[in-house]
């Protein structure tokens, strides 16, 4: 049988080919744009308009149309569709500006009892006064035709990104003093790494934080246990009682990797004092205790200072991360994790039950304690 023969010479560069080839792969691209371009690739690969249509179930009309196009105007061009005749749009660009300037405004600062628009309201409220402040195209607004004109302009006024403002106008100085801390746990690491020994017990490094309103939730019925071919997962009901909240007083040796931890009520000025008198009893009285606190007022109360008062000069010493910088915090990271291994799904009887499994879980990590270490900038900390 005689081979296909092509009617059309196509010409594809190296660059071209492996653009296709991408193209023709992806599960992204619009369906059109990947068909073209196993169309180009298996006209290229010397079949002719009739084999390649009869490999993709096409018409071979479909495919020559694809290749006169891909030989004149290119091979990317021909992935594309060409502009179809139309009705010429009848909102103008003013017109769409007044619409996207309206949307950057928030629709309680026009007498709305909404915070935010909706694409309907906006729409609604386009067809309302746009014909007044001279824009009559907007009359008969829809909202589907708002969305594609925000779409355009990547406006999207129903949603909401939060962003953190720096209220600390020290924040840059303060956040090297946490990272000259974090510099100093990793000299003291790696001298005790090349003496083959323990970190010498002459200092120790804590970062300290509270994790406050962890809930105490019992369930109303018992959760029924997964079976294979009924369900997969765990079942609960979805009513549940509320038995009150704890808070989580936690440090973690950074050099050793110990966590130090209570569970109390409530996370006030004494029960940090009661947190310090535990760290306290776990040390030498000869080590000087290091800890990376945030800003609460526990932290620098007159209980507080009072009692650090009492103690022996340079037995504590306190490095404050800045105003809403807890980030820098390495105790956040246990705190995450314990979030997702213990606390997540978590149900109890009461409160002192759920007292007794955070001391529980905390007894667990210490039996095999992860020494945290911080690397982001560390080494260009000032």
């Amino acid at each position: 049988m005689a081979a296909w023969r092509r009617a059309i010479a196509l010409s594809l560069e190296d660059e071209d080919i492996a653009k296709l080839r991408s193209m023709a792969q992806s599960r992204s691209e619009p369906a059109s744009r990947v068909e073209r371009a196993r169309i180009l690739l298996a006209y290229w690969e010397k079949l002719s308009f009739f084999a390649v249509s009869r490999a993709f179930g096409l018409h071979h009309q479909t495919v020559q149309r694809c290749v006169e196009r891909a030989a004149v105007e290119g091979p990317m061009a021909a992935l594309d569709d060409r502009p179809r005749p139309g009705r010429e749009p009848t909102i103008t660009i003013e017109a769409k500006a007044w619409l996207v300037a309206l949307a950057c405004r928030k629709a309680r600062e026009l007498g709305y009892p909404h915070e935010l628009w909706t694409t309907r309201l906006l729409a609604s409220h386009a067809r309302e006064h746009g014909p007044a402040d001279g824009h009559p195209s907007l009359g008969s607004l829809v909202q589907g035709t708002v969305c594609k004109i925000l779409d355009e302009e990547e406006v999207k006024p129903h949603k909401v990104r939060y962003y953190l403002e720096r209220r600390d106008p020290e924040f840059a100085e303060k956040m090297a003093q946490v990272l000259g801390v974090y510099r100093k746990v990793k000299t003291l690491k790696k001298a005790a790494a090349a003496a083959k020994r323990k970190p010498d017990d002459a200092i120790a490094i804590i970062s300290y934080d509270e994790k406050p309103g962890i809930q105490a939730i019992a369930s109303t019925s018992p959760d029924l246990p997964p079976q294979p071919g009924v369900h997969a997962s765990f079942s609960r009901d979805h009513e549940y009682k509320r038995k009150g909240t704890v808070s989580l007083l936690a440090g973690i040796d950074l050099l050793s990797g110990q966590v130090h931890a209570m569970v109390r009520d409530r996370h006030r000025s004494c029960e940090f004092i009661d947190f310090l008198k535990l760290v306290d009893a776990a040390y030498p009285t000869h080590t000087a205790i290091h800890l990376i606190v945030d800003n609460h007022s526990a932290h620098t109360s007159r209980e507080t200072k009072a009692w650090l008062a009492e103690q022996r000069i340079g037995r504590f010493e306190f490095t404050f991360t800045p105003k809403h910088g807890s980030w820098l915090n390495l105790i956040e990271g246990f705190f995450s994790k314990l979030a997702r291994s213990v606390l997540r799904h978590i149900r109890v009887a009461s409160k002192q039950e759920l007292k007794d499994r955070l001391m529980a879980a905390i007894d667990y990590f210490n039996e095999n304690p992860h020494v945290h270490t911080w690397t982001y900038k560390l080494d260009n900390a000032a």
